[in-house]
């Protein structure tokens, strides 16, 4: 989440300073915050209606980030053309033209660069039962990504379920830890959204349990 905001922030903040110098010597300076807020609906609008789904509210997200940052240089605009009384740029015109595409493209590779290639969808706990056994299933949800479910056993019950780590570089692991703290009575679950499932994949916790698949569903 902190990442989307971060890159949304970038990105409109980017996009209006850039523009803004632009303007500078036709004077037509309401671009600066047009600009932004035409990409802002335009991004808002493909996650909405192109990818959908948890990924689609990403976008929508990071819409509405650039949004915010439209909206803040509205307020501040009419400082700032009061400031630029001359329409020929200058030393920190140029440097904004240079720097600004290159802020965004490094902060759009880190983002990319950090993915850990998946997200907590939900975690619980269920009443105990002597008739189950640790399991998980997976399913195909939004644009082809993977959705698996955990399902723990009695002997985890008042356990809950963190993800270790998730190995994406060849076949897919995914590693999990039992800790303290889960509910009375009750025994632990955890959903996780994966971006891709590279076969064999293994589910294992941190204390070197295999866990079996319930049934091949992908």
């Amino acid at each position: 989440m902190l990442q989307i905001l971060f890159l949304g922030a970038i990105f409109g903040l980017s996009i209006f300073l850039f523009t803004l110098v632009l303007t500078k010597k036709n004077g037509k300076f309401y671009y600066a915050p047009l600009v932004p807020f035409i990409v802002a609906i335009l991004v808002t609008a493909y996650g909405i209606f192109k990818v959908g789904g948890f990924e689609g509210m990403a976008y929508g997200i990071l819409g509405v980030c650039i949004l915010v940052v439209t909206l803040v240089g509205v307020l501040l605009l009419p400082f700032i053309s009061k400031r630029m009384t001359s329409n020929q740029l200058n030393k920190v015109d140029k440097a904004i033209l240079v720097l600004s595409p290159l802020v965004l493209f490094a902060a759009i590779g880190w983002i990319i660069s950090s993915n850990e290639g998946y997200w907590i969808i939900d975690k619980g706990a269920i009443a105990d039962t002597q008739s189950i056994n640790s399991y998980y299933t997976v399913s195909t949800i939004s644009e082809g990504a993977k959705q698996l479910h955990l399902q723990l056993d009695e002997k985890y019950v008042g356990k809950a379920i963190e993800v270790e780590k998730v190995k994406t570089v060849g076949n897919t692991e995914v590693t999990v830890k039992i800790v303290n703290g889960g509910e009375v009575d009750a025994i632990p679950y955890i959903t996780i959204g994966l971006d891709a499932i590279v076969e064999p994949l293994k589910v294992q916790t941190t204390d070197g349990e295999t866990i079996s698949p319930h049934r091949k569903n992908y």
